[in-house]
């Protein structure tokens, strides 16, 4: 599991970009359904993002080139949504290595950064990143979006009481996240933040 004082993740966007007041809002498990509206509400607030994706949901026909006109990041999430710390090196490797081949080969942009599914991983997991030069991506404020289905004004509360200067914020492309993202980007700017990519 992920242990936040482990230096070789980037969890905090001051480690990359040493501004203060500065956050990262960054989506997992998609390319869903929920992809437009969030990308329409962070066009319409002009807020980039990061997309960590699973590249078994991933073809050509979805707007990926949106996403990258729009002045997101595109990374890998594994091909398919697997506990990495569960599989061999041989089949983490696989999962990672086939998620930046698809992603590489339908965008033409280069892999940067990876995030594993639910944060966990192994030693092997870090050896394969650095094989592939690929830089692991965490979070330190989780929204708790997917508990949230039914009470989202919880979303917004997660984030609020925790946020601070460089925070990578953990959210999904899902309903009730789409629900509460104008409202979520507009106090955490109350609050005095900007926001940014790595």
């Amino acid at each position: 599991m992920y242990d936040p004082s482990d230096s070789r993740w980037i969890k905090n966007c001051i480690q990359i970009m040493p501004v203060s007041k500065h956050v990262l809002l960054t989506f997992d498990d998609g390319p869903s359904r929920q992809l437009i509206p969030i990308l329409n509400i962070l066009k319409e607030k002009r807020v980039r993002a990061m997309f960590f994706w699973n590249t078994k949901l991933l073809y050509k026909e979805r707007p990926w080139q949106r996403v990258i006109r729009e002045g997101h990041i595109i990374a890998t999430h594994c091909h398919s949504h697997k506990k990495l710390d569960n599989l061999t090196k041989e089949q983490q490797y696989k999962q990672i290595k086939t998620s930046i081949t698809i992603l590489e080969d339908i965008t033409r942009i280069k892999v940067k950064y990876f995030r594993p599914p639910y944060g966990r991983f192994n030693e092997d997991t870090m050896v394969i990143l650095r094989d592939l030069n690929v830089l692991p991506v965490m979070w330190d404020i989780s929204s708790c979006d997917w508990i949230n289905k039914e009470a989202p004004e919880n979303i917004i509360c997660n984030v609020i009481s925790h946020i601070s200067d460089g925070s990578i914020i953990l959210l999904h492309e899902l309903k009730q996240t789409v629900t509460i993202l104008p409202r979520l980007i507009d106090e955490i700017r109350k609050q005095g933040f900007h926001f940014t990519l790595l």
